[in-house]
């Protein structure tokens, strides 16, 4: 086991690099990314850094040429032999060669794109541009330097003997969540805490804790990389970032309305089993299941990734029902802001009624709150997502009002487009 704190306080960073490989990301990415790679290859988009948490004054904490050479350090990665292997041969979901070979010769190949950095009010402007399948794999990382880069110039400022007692309070911290959610039977959590994480050691911590205190409970990670080195499960299906594009490509109102089922139509010829998991959110949960076409009621389940979680539960199990499906057969996958209470009220709340999973992130692998004077070390809100493809803006209107994203003019036509009336804010956590 590493000592972290020893780690941390006689190494900083210039030996522990940030990004360790192109597959410390998170497995949805790689699906995506080869998805993208077989129907959108020459789309092209821009990515941008987004932090939400104004408060949090990245430009005055990081320094830029730290930011700039892990960023560099990135550009210089290529897959290695041991994680083509283990992507070639590995069984994900129950499927051998889930990425095919075209796909693992153009990856095999790849040396992400340049970037573009700026300083702007106390903010990085970090933009992306390029075709999608090669911009996309920036996400991940991006976030996760940034992240930890803050993390370090916190940690910076303290003695040996404070990281000692810091990190010793966090692990009792996690290790407490862990024991209250080890009686609950039933349950199934997965780390999904690879883009919001406190650092790449403190998240593999997080994991083999998860591992030792849950046992069957924990299912497997997110991040592709701690899943090759500790054999586990790698966990994830898709995200907000295809039907965002598609739709931005769509040339009218009619192409706009059909562009979420046509991602997922995709998505159908590629995969099958768990991996066909509903994310209804990004123009409104009630208003796509509504006008879902009916073999989509056939899909095994749906992930809750904003606005309230037992409303978006209900409203799921409603439309399975109507559709002459049974829920108990169903899976349910909520992902959104959770922490160990939530997580045991909604297990109480569904389990029975349909199948439950968790995919726990942020607080799972960044819970310092509390731990550093006034709170230097507690999360944030940053995200880097797809602004523009093919020179059009992309559009997110999400169940919850406060995550929108996109010029005003274009908000104000999806939500006509989608049928989005008035919606419910809901604090965005993390």
């Amino acid at each position: 086991m590493v000592d972290i704190a020893t780690r941390v306080h006689n190494h900083r960073w210039k030996i522990d690099q940030i990004v360790r490989s192109l597959i410390d990301t998170d497995f949805y990415k790689l699906l995506m990314c080869q998805s993208v790679f077989r129907n959108k290859p020459d789309t092209q988009v821009t990515f941008s850094l987004i932090n939400r948490t104004k408060s949090v004054r990245l430009a005055d904490l990081v320094d830029e040429g730290e930011l700039r050479e892990q960023l560099d350090h990135i550009r210089s990665l290529s897959l290695s032999r041991g994680e083509s292997t283990w992507m070639r041969g590995n069984t994900f979901y129950g499927k051998r060669q889930m990425f095919t070979p075209e796909f693992m010769d153009w990856f095999e190949a790849l040396r992400l794109p340049p970037y573009h950095l700026e300083k702007r009010d106390g903010q990085y402007e970090l933009t992306f541009e390029g075709s999608w399948p090669e911009v996309m794999l920036w996400e991940i990382p991006a976030l996760a330097v940034l992240m930890e880069l803050r993390s370090r110039a916190v940690l910076n400022q303290m003695g040996k003997f404070e990281l000692q007692v810091l990190y010793a309070r966090a692990m009792t911290k996690l290790w407490e969540k862990v024991e209250r959610l080890r009686g609950v039977e039933g349950l199934r959590i997965a780390d999904f805490g690879t883009r919001r994480r406190h650092s790449f050691l403190w998240q593999d911590w997080c994991v083999q804790a998860m591992g030792e205190g849950l046992g069957e409970t924990f299912v497997g990670t997110s991040n592709c990389l701690i899943a090759k080195n500790r054999d586990l499960e790698a966990i994830g299906t898709n995200a907000h970032e295809l039907p965002r594009v598609y739709a931005a490509l769509a040339e009218d109102d009619a192409a706009l309305a059909r562009a979420p089922y046509e991602v997922l139509s995709d998505w159908h010829e590629e995969h099958d089993g768990n991996l066909r998991m509903i994310l209804p959110d990004t123009y409104g949960t009630a208003g796509f299941l509504e006008n879902a076409p009916d073999w989509l009621a056939g899909w095994t389940g749906i992930r809750i990734d904003s606005g309230d979680p037992a409303t978006g539960a209900e409203t799921a199990i409603r439309w399975w029902q109507e559709r002459g499906e049974d829920p108990r057969q169903k899976l349910i996958i909520f992902s959104d802001g959770l922490d160990e209470e939530k997580i045991i009220a909604l297990h109480a709340q569904f389990a029975g009624r349909v199948r439950v999973s968790f995919g726990w992130g942020t607080l799972l692998t960044n819970d310092f709150r509390g731990l550093t004077p006034e709170d230097a070390l507690a999360p944030f809100s940053l995200v880097c997502k797809a602004v523009a493809a093919n020179g059009r803006p992309t559009v997110k209107l999400s169940d919850n009002p406060r995550k929108a994203m996109g010029p005003v003019e274009e908000i104000a036509r999806y939500k006509r487009v989608f049928g989005v009336g008035e919606q419910e804010e809901q604090a965005v956590v993390v």
